[in-house]
């Protein structure tokens, strides 16, 4: 079918860099070149900017919310520095603010749907980090790892706990598990000659051939404006 624009509202002068809806699907976090995080809602279709702020120094790569507590809005910027906002309040507050573990910009955000108390995020330094949300001033070391390029996207497997993709910029792809004490790389996927960008897993009812089964994984990359479609190998998704 055809698709259709319900609305649209100018919230800024400056770029829209990311988004990503809460958990209900009433609103939308924005992250802005200029630094600034907006909140927009959504309702009959029609867009409102509830409130709008200068969250970092420099352009904001990254926002989410928490899919365990929706009032949480997290914030990664090129500035390095890693927020965390209660969106209860009116101004907003800053809840946490970490500048001092990420060595560049903090591309990617994202929470763990099984585990409430673990968030990821992707780095420019090329460190996939694991956080505890109950301690969330320094990441949990042990699970931190080195994927090679810049973390630019993290996608989180539809139905296993804790297998995550990775779109790594100049070092491909990665499959990553993450539990526990440990975060280790599965599996790597290099067939694309360019900056890795895009990357996600097949949505939907899972594939069934004998006793395996099956995922699909999508990427695409920048310049050669490759989109490829390939099947993990790993154990944890054939077994």
């Amino acid at each position: 079918g055809l698709l259709r624009d319900i609305t649209g509202e100018k919230i800024s002068s400056s770029m829209c860099l990311c988004l990503e809806w809460n958990p209900s699907a009433t609103s939308i976090t924005v992250g802005l070149s200029d630094g600034s995080v907006s909140i927009v809602s959504v309702v009959e279709s029609q867009l409102e900017v509830l409130q709008q702020w200068k969250a970092h120094e420099f352009e904001l790569w990254a926002t989410s919310f928490d899919v365990h507590q929706p009032h949480m809005v997290y914030t990664g910027s090129d500035d390095c520095k890693f927020s965390g906002w209660d969106i209860r309040e009116s101004p907003f507050k800053l809840a946490f603010q970490n500048s001092k573990i990420h060595k560049m910009g903090v591309c990617c955000i994202a929470s763990i749907p099984s585990d409430s108390n673990t968030l990821l995020t992707g780095s420019y330094d090329e460190y996939l980090r694991v956080w505890d949300v109950r301690s969330i001033s320094k990441p949990v070391n042990e699970t931190s790892v080195c994927l090679g390029g810049g973390v630019w996207r993290i996608k989180h497997h539809p139905f296993i706990p804790g297998l995550v993709l990775a779109a790594c910029m100049h070092n491909g792809f990665a499959v990553v598990k993450v539990g526990g004490e440990k975060a280790e790389v599965l599996e790597t996927y290099a067939k694309h000659g360019s900056l890795a960008y895009g990357a996600d897993w097949q949505r939907g009812r899972s594939s069934l051939e004998g006793k395996r089964k099956n995922s699909l994984v999508a990427t695409c990359s920048f310049y050669d404006r490759l989109l490829r479609i390939w099947m993990p190998e790993s154990d944890c998704l054939t077994r």
